[in-house]
């Protein structure tokens, strides 16, 4: 069984939904599809929450009506027969009358969760009936009857895998099996989710329960990029990625994939493959446990990046200074991405500035702090680059004109990191293109 996943784009107007059923029909044997919900309706669901938490009822029920109206647009343009029409026309006037629902009690943070919740429903629902307009056999799988976190936010694969396995027998029959990405529920049995870009995770998930042939991830572009190409013009598709090399170019920008789907994949060895839904012909890319040793594949950039330096002469011959420093950010809950230290400092990067504040009042024990922040990490990533001779020489060489804050490498066997300002992230990202790809800007 193969798992197929296309995102709010892929299913953002009616004539991409029905290329979804083009491309899902032509895929071979069993499968189960995963849906985002229609793009922009996510954002415009955020909204109106938002409106309702600050007891602005007025603008969320305006954010509503035009919603409402974008979809019978929609579900107008996307079936043909009377009969379908007015199918599509009970399904959003359904959610529609929910969401008001919704919107007139006492709005909490369960109510907007259940809220968030209605895109990847109605989704699923005129896919669903898309496929029946045109003859196929299908099932809808509904994701809150298997998918679920637990206390952590943390997805139970097991108990996933447990649910899936009780309930295939019984759909063996369908070839088609329509699911919802993003949406689960949570330790209380409520409607939660998995957070943006969750339906590349709930793919991945769903594989790797049921131990699937392969995960495709269906997007716009033709797979992973060796290097970013809103910024970068001359850039390649990479044809086969090992887990850990696209785990690190996920984590570190290339927008294309999630960074938590690789985990559950991987832990099950199922692979994962990148495919454009607007040129089905390309290969894509295919990621699994097997790769190249010492070959860079790509170079990705992380924004939001600040520094924090330590200096103190405690440090010099102390016992536990590091472990006293780690402490602090794990009091608050904010991971460090680089580190690197001298006798007297230490220096070490965060993504999140939501607490940057009161660690560093806390830190101002241990010495002196000083703070930069509009930094940026650009990585370099391949396959056991440790094993590669000359790698740094190769990578600073592309970038002597660029000045360079700090560098991490050996702490992971797939990543060189590099910290530079944020103003020259596209000139470093141009000059290793050409560096290491010796290709063009």
């Amino acid at each position: 069984m193969h798992i197929l996943k296309f995102g709010g784009t892929s299913v953002g107007r009616p004539e991409r939904l029905r290329k979804v059923g083009d491309l899902v029909l032509a895929s071979p044997g069993k499968k189960v599809v995963v849906l985002s919900a229609f793009s922009g309706t996510t954002n415009a669901l955020v909204a109106i929450g938002d409106h309702l938490m600050a007891d602005r009822r007025d603008q969320a029920a305006k954010e509503i009506d035009n919603l409402e109206q974008h979809y019978k647009t929609y579900s107008s343009d996307l079936f043909t027969s009377s009969e379908y029409k007015a199918i599509g026309f009970e399904i959003v006037g359904r959610y529609f009358s929910l969401i008001r629902l919704l919107s007139t009690g006492r709005f909490d943070d369960r109510s907007y969760r259940e809220l968030l919740a209605q895109g990847e429903l109605a989704s699923t629902e005129f896919f669903y009936y898309h496929l029946r307009e045109r003859k196929v056999d299908c099932r809808l799988l509904p994701a809150l009857h298997f998918m679920s976190i637990d206390e952590n936010q943390e997805p139970e694969l097991d108990k996933i895998s447990e649910r899936l396995m009780a309930l295939l027998p019984s759909l063996q029959q369908q070839d088609v099996l329509i699911t919802q990405g993003y949406i689960c529920r949570n330790h209380l049995n409520e409607i939660d989710n998995l957070k943006r870009g969750g339906s590349d995770y709930t793919a991945s998930l769903i594989g790797a329960a049921i131990k699937a042939e392969e995960i495709q991830i269906w997007t716009d572009i033709d797979g992973m990029h060796n290097n970013d190409p809103r910024i970068v013009k001359k850039t390649v598709p990479i044809a086969s990625l090992t887990f850990d090399e696209a785990s690190e170019l996920a984590y570190f920008g290339a927008k294309i994939l999630h960074p938590s789907t690789i985990v559950p994949a991987q832990k099950r060895g199922v692979p994962v493959r990148l495919k454009n839904t607007m040129d089905e012909q390309a290969p894509g890319t295919l990621i699994s446990d097997k790769g190249s040793v010492g070959q860079i594949k790509a170079v990705a950039a992380k924004d939001g990046i600040i520094v924090i330096n330590i200096k103190s002469s405690r440090m010099l011959l102390a016992f536990g200074f590091l472990r006293q420093v780690f402490e602090v950010f794990e009091r608050y809950k904010t991971p460090i991405d680089m580190i690197s230290t001298s006798e007297v400092a230490v220096s070490l990067t965060i993504d999140d500035p939501r607490q940057l504040e009161p660690i560093v009042a806390q830190l101002q024990g241990f010495g002196t702090i000083t703070v930069h922040k509009n930094q940026s990490i650009i990585c370099v990533v391949g396959n056991m680059l440790t094993e590669r001779q000359g790698v740094l020489h190769e990578v600073f060489t592309a970038l002597q004109n660029v000045p360079i804050r700090m560098v991490s490498f050996g702490g992971s066997l797939n990543n060189i990191s590099i910290l530079v300002d944020t103003n020259a992230k596209e000139q470093s990202l141009k000059l290793l293109n050409q560096g290491l790809f010796h290709l063009g800007e």
